[in-house]
């Protein structure tokens, strides 16, 4: 079919100028709304003309406010309090005693209190100490005949002193014999054994009654 319009009448060739010219109208209308000001048609006012009160507000002087008043101080109450009633009291003295010069006053005379002393006690020391039959003496002459020298003792060269503990009853009896330092080799138990068969001592007394006491006695062995 033929075109019915003719060349120059289609607009469709011109469409890409419009759009350009209409979008460089768009653009500079936006440039000039927010380029464009406005100015108030008032005058200036002239800030020099204006009287101003600043230097009066600064001359205004500080009001100096006093001290709070101190907390008022309770006074302590003052109460009279009468004075004591003074009593007198009259003391009477009889010094009306009849003092003979032959009156004679005994003096007393305090005793310490009785001691009294347990039957099973055991002293150390006492007022008269136990003593074997004839004496001290009596007891070297008991030993020498009756102490036997041990043969390992001898056999071994040991000689020294073994020192006995031992108690002397009421009755003068011994018992308790033990050893406070011995010198082994049998010594030990030769002196125990001494010991234990000697006759009856002569028990100690304290304050005169007869009480058990500790003794403590040297054997000596020594060789020939």
């Amino acid at each position: 079919m033929e075109a019915k319009k003719t060349p120059k009448a289609d607009l469709t060739k011109k469409t890409g100028m419009f759009f350009h010219l209409g979008l460089l109208i768009s653009v500079g209308l936006v440039l000039f709304a927010f380029e464009y000001k406005t100015y108030e048609s008032s005058e200036l006012m002239d800030l020099g003309t204006v009287e101003d009160d600043f230097e009066e507000l600064l001359d205004i002087p500080i009001t100096e406010q006093p001290p709070p008043p101190p907390p008022p101080v309770e006074q302590p109450i003052i109460e009279e309090v009468p004075d004591e009633v003074e009593i007198e009291e009259k003391i009477e003295v009889d010094f009306d005693v009849d003092v003979q010069e032959e009156t004679v006053v005994k003096e007393v005379v305090i005793q310490d209190a009785p001691v009294q002393e347990k039957a099973d006690e055991i002293f150390d020391v006492v007022e008269t100490m136990p003593q074997p039959p004839g004496g001290m003496e009596g007891w070297m002459k008991y030993l020498n005949k009756n102490l036997k020298y041990p043969t390992q003792a001898r056999r071994m060269g040991i000689e020294g002193t073994v020192y006995v503990v031992f108690v002397v009853n009421t009755d003068g009896s011994i018992q308790d014999v033990g050893i406070l330092r011995g010198i082994g080799g049998g010594c030990d138990e030769e002196a125990v054994r001494v010991v234990k068969n000697a006759p009856k001592w002569t028990p100690g007394k304290q304050r005169g009654r007869p009480v058990r006491v500790k003794m403590r006695l040297p054997i000596r062995f020594k060789l020939s």
